[in-house]
């Protein structure tokens, strides 16, 4: 315990005015006489130091209890797939100690089908108990978000499929052409399937084999499928504007009366019966329109259509809405099919080094359908596609000729059609903007 050996210090103010007050007023007196009085100043005839003491008391232990943990609790653990990952890999690293489990995913059909499908960046969710013992194991199969599940029964080990829990998110991209089209979109991160798509909406108005232009610019608001946080494949373009050679075409895809979505410009002019300037998505111009001089006869000769030259094998679509009139071969032609559209006009598509699945006569196409892959059959030296256009059965030059549009909206469905799609194209409005105020500060 504390012991007093002097006074209590609440006491000791009152104790030094008790015992100096005359040395106070002289304090006061030689301050004013001096102007200073030292901050450190010794108070004269101070108290005896306080004698203080350290008091350590021992407090009982916190009351602490263990209670063994009876059930056996799983770890849940929810990981992505690495590149140049392996079964092997992904459970060392979720700490999965189980060669059953391991055996039954390598051994069984839908387990190796699951890890067949396994791709980097894809989510991966297992249940593990304490001991490594796997409990579950979800894997994704498939692009469409689909996933297989190993699971632990009393029976033993099972699989079992679960629908896509998919989340759609739109996303908005814009970019300026340096030197070509998929080098842009490359750079600013666009995927494939919608630089593609981009390209077959205008090309009823860009021809991007020769209209493509330093300078030229785009923008599209399109949707993204992400299963878990993880983009595993592209939906719909909602709108998309491309400025060429200083002139801009813009889409927008409206549901109309029918319920079928088609892409209209802002004005309300469907796309859907347009023609397409190419059948291909790229590729270049290895023989005009016109005379010629026949490279395996070596004499002049009309050349009806456009060659268009690509490697074997690469898909031929549909330049418009139709149905096919012949498929088959023809002399010089080689495998060919010609396609019967809307009034007067017929394509043709020769040298094919196959045609379409199911592909007949008297089927239906649509715009955009891959109907056949290059090659070069008949008089060809070597692999491109001949593509014709002929109007009443006259061949005329595919890439000069005033091609039909499709008819408008009627005027009671224009007020529908532009309030359902002036939303999105508000969007597109703000990302025109906003790239070319990106171009102009560079």
């Amino acid at each position: 315990m504390l012991v007093r050996k002097s006074r209590i210090l609440a006491d000791l103010p009152a104790h030094l005015l008790s015992r100096k007050r005359s040395w106070l007023v002289a304090g006061v007196l030689g301050s004013s006489l001096l102007g200073v009085v030292a901050a450190t100043a010794v108070v004269p005839d101070a108290p005896e130091a306080i004698a203080t003491q350290a008091v350590i008391e021992r407090l009982p232990k916190p009351l602490a209890s263990s209670t063994a943990v009876e059930s056996d609790l799983p770890f849940v653990h929810d990981d992505r797939v690495q590149p140049g990952d392996t079964v092997n890999s992904i459970f060392r690293r979720l700490g999965i100690r189980d060669d059953e489990a391991l055996a039954f995913l390598l051994e069984s059909d839908d387990g190796r089908n699951a890890l067949r499908q396994l791709r980097a960046g894809r989510s991966v969710t297992a249940t593990i108990r304490s001991d490594g013992v796997l409990t579950s194991l979800s894997l994704p199969t498939g692009a469409n978000g689909d996933r297989i599940t190993l699971e632990r029964a009393d029976e033993g080990l099972r699989f079992r499929t679960q629908a896509a829990a998919l989340s759609t998110v739109v996303e908005m991209r814009s970019g300026t052409i340096r030197h070509s089209l998929f080098a842009t979109t490359d750079a600013i991160g666009l995927p494939d399937s919608i630089a593609t798509k981009l390209a077959d909406l205008f090309g009823t108005e860009i021809d991007f084999h020769t209209d493509l232009r330093k300078g030229d610019r785009f923008g599209v608001v399109y949707e993204s499928i992400y299963d878990q946080g993880v983009p595993v494949r592209t939906g719909r373009i909602l709108a998309a504007e491309f400025v060429n050679q200083g002139k801009r075409h813009a889409v927008v895809l409206y549901a109309g009366a029918s319920g079928k979505e088609q892409y209209y410009t802002e004005d309300g002019r469907s796309l859907k019966q347009a023609f397409l300037r190419s059948p291909l998505e790229f590729s270049r111009v290895t023989s005009g329109f016109g005379r010629r001089l026949h490279p395996i006869h070596n004499n002049w000769r009309s050349h009806n259509g456009v060659d268009f030259g690509a490697p074997t094998g690469t898909p031929v679509k549909a330049t418009s809405d139709g149905v096919v009139e012949f498929v088959g071969t023809q002399r010089g032609y080689g495998n060919i099919i010609v396609l019967r559209h809307r009034g007067k006009y017929d394509t043709a598509y020769g040298h094919l080094n196959a045609f379409a699945a199911r592909l007949r006569k008297g089927a239906t196409v649509e715009q955009g359908d891959v109907i056949g892959y290059v090659g070069s059959t008949g008089w060809a030296t070597g692999p491109h596609l001949h593509y014709e256009i002929r109007v009443n059965d006259v061949p005329q030059d595919p890439l000069k000729i005033a091609l039909p549009t499709a008819e408008p909206l009627s005027p009671r469905e224009v007020a529908s059609f532009k309030t359902a799609t002036a939303p999105v194209l508000r969007q597109l409005g703000l990302l025109n903007n906003n790239t070319q105020m990106a171009s102009a500060t560079q």
